[in-house]
This record gives C-alpha cells, sequence and structure tokens, in this order.
C-alpha cells in the first residue's frame, strides 16, 4: 500500500486545502479489508477511477457508487471496504472550507454525506485525464501535489470567503487549546455570535470539532506504542479526560471499541484519509 501526504504550495490553495495524499491498494496486499474511518471535521474531495467502487457503512446503512466523490465532515466512524485493488487520491480541506465553495447544486454546511463528483468539470478543467492524474501520483508524488495546486487555482479563486468563514477560521487557530466557554471574549465577539457563526460554516459545533482534533491527536500519539507501552491512565491525564472511565467513554462514542480492543486492533481503526499514519504532510 502507497500513502503519501503533500501540503499544498499556492498560497490561494493552501488558504482552502490542509493536504493532498495518495493510497493504493494492489493485488497481493495484506491489509485489514473492513477498516474503520474516524470521525473528521473535515471534507475530502476523492479522485478515483471512474469504474472504481467505495463503500462507506455506518450501523449498517451503507453510502455506495463508483469513481470520484466529495466526503463530507462526518461525525461518526465510516467502515471501508477494502477487500479489492484500489486507489484514492484525495484533497484534505481545511475545515469549514467549503462554507466558501462553489459547488453544483449543493446546500451548506453538509454533514454524513457521500456525493459523486465529476472533478474535471468542478475545477473547471473539462479535458483533464484522470487516468494520468493517478499515474502521476503513483510515479511522482512531489509532482502531482504542483500539478493538483495548478488545477485547483481557478476553481478555488472563485471561492468566496466573508466575515463568517474570517471569525470561524480565527476559532480554529485557538481551538484546541482554548476553553470553549471563554473563547468568544478572546476573539472579541459573544459567545453566541461566536457559536451559531462556526455551526453555520462548518456544520458543527466547537465542542464537537474540539473533541475530533483531541481524538486525531490521542491516536497519532498511540501510533507508534505498542500495547503493552500504553498507560491508560496516563493519556486520559495527558489528554484532559477527567479519569480512564471518562476515556473509555469517549472511545467507545467515537470508535466504538474500548481502549483495550483499540490496542488489540488499532490496525482496523485508521485515519487514512489525510489524518492519523504515521506520516507527517511534506
Amino acid at each position: 500500500m502507497i500513502h503519501w501526504l503533500h501540503r499544498p504550495k499556492s498560497p490561494l490553495v493552501a488558504m482552502f486545502v490542509e493536504c493532498y495524499w495518495m493510497i493504493e491498494k494492489k493485488h497481493g496486499a495484506e491489509r485489514a479489508q473492513f477498516p474503520k474511518l474516524n470521525p473528521d471535521p473535515s471534507a475530502h474531495l476523492i479522485i478515483s477511477p471512474a469504474t472504481q467502487p467505495y463503500s462507506y457503512d455506518v450501523d449498517g446503512v451503507c453510502a455506495s457508487g463508483v469513481g470520484s466523490h466529495l466526503l463530507f465532515p462526518y461525525l461518526h466512524t465510516y467502515q471501508l471496504d477494502h477487500s479489492q485493488p484500489f486507489i484514492h487520491l484525495g484533497i484534505k480541506f481545511k475545515v469549514g472550507a467549503l462554507y466558501s465553495a462553489v459547488l453544483p447544486n449543493q446546500s451548506h454546511p453538509r454533514l454524513n454525506q457521500i456525493e459523486p463528483i465529476n472533478f474535471p468539470a468542478l475545477i473547471l478543467q473539462t479535458d483533464l485525464n484522470i487516468s494520468c492524474l493517478l499515474n502521476l501520483a503513483r510515479s511522482n508524488e512531489k509532482a502531482c501535489s504542483e500539478r493538483l495546486d495548478n488545477l485547483l487555482v481557478p476553481w478555488l479563486s472563485q471561492f468566496k470567503p466573508d466575515r463568517y468563514s474570517e471569525l470561524t477560521s480565527r476559532a480554529l487557530q485557538i481551538l484546541d487549546s482554548a476553553v470553549i466557554a471563554e473563547m468568544g471574549k478572546t476573539l472579541h465577539c459573544s459567545q453566541r455570535t461566536l457559536e451559531r457563526t462556526f455551526s453555520k460554516v462548518t456544520g458543527i459545533t466547537l465542542k464537537q470539532c474540539q473533541s475530533m482534533n483531541r481524538l486525531e491527536a490521542m491516536l497519532e500519539y498511540l501510533a507508534p506504542l505498542s500495547k503493552e507501552e500504553i498507560n491508560w491512565v496516563d493519556v486520559a491525564f495527558k489528554f484532559g479526560f477527567s479519569d480512564q472511565p471518562h476515556l473509555i467513554r469517549y472511545l467507545k462514542s467515537q470508535l466504538g471499541l474500548t481502549p483495550n480492543t483499540y490496542a488489540k486492533e488499532r490496525g482496523l481503526t485508521i485515519d487514512i484519509y489525510g489524518g492519523i499514519t504515521g506520516l507527517k504532510a511534506k
């Protein structure tokens, strides 16, 4: 399985895009066939071959299709179908970025939805050959990232940030270290205005976003540790949980797993779409 992450170099693209990523499973690869995708406050535009199937399952409800698609921010853990070979080239947007977007027949914000997308038409590049782009992703990750920068500029130039998205961006910069109830004062607005603006732009609450960010940070911390090296009391303290039972309830609500089960089966719980992999975006 090939996997890379790169940050955009274009200043315009970097206003809206967190990173690019690529993942591929080849014939004969021994990987988890039905891994889980952790909750994510970011949207992802996933570029795939036109006939390649995708499947996202939550509690027996499955969203499936073929080809490229938009994965909107999601609050629940998805189970993926990786039983067959596949390739995905992804664009991970910054939280709330699609609020300013030009998208066909879409209202925003949207949550927990997967929509098929015509990627060349969306980005105003109708002569784009998806197969060539995917081959470039396989052979030269740096050149592919530069190509994506160039492809996205015409589309992103049409994005229209406003005062709501600007306030949300400022809130996101301090969210992970802030006491939510005090953020309005820090950002020189009422707490009610901040809460309503953040939900308007992102579709989620400040608390939900902070919780998902904390989960990502915690799983990144745990990734290199063996089951025997993990001290769950220390983990609970490090990530701001009042005690170990609080951490247990949190993991069960977010991943559907207890800490011990996660430690045993963490290979089945992933955030490959631009997130927890042990790789850092370049």
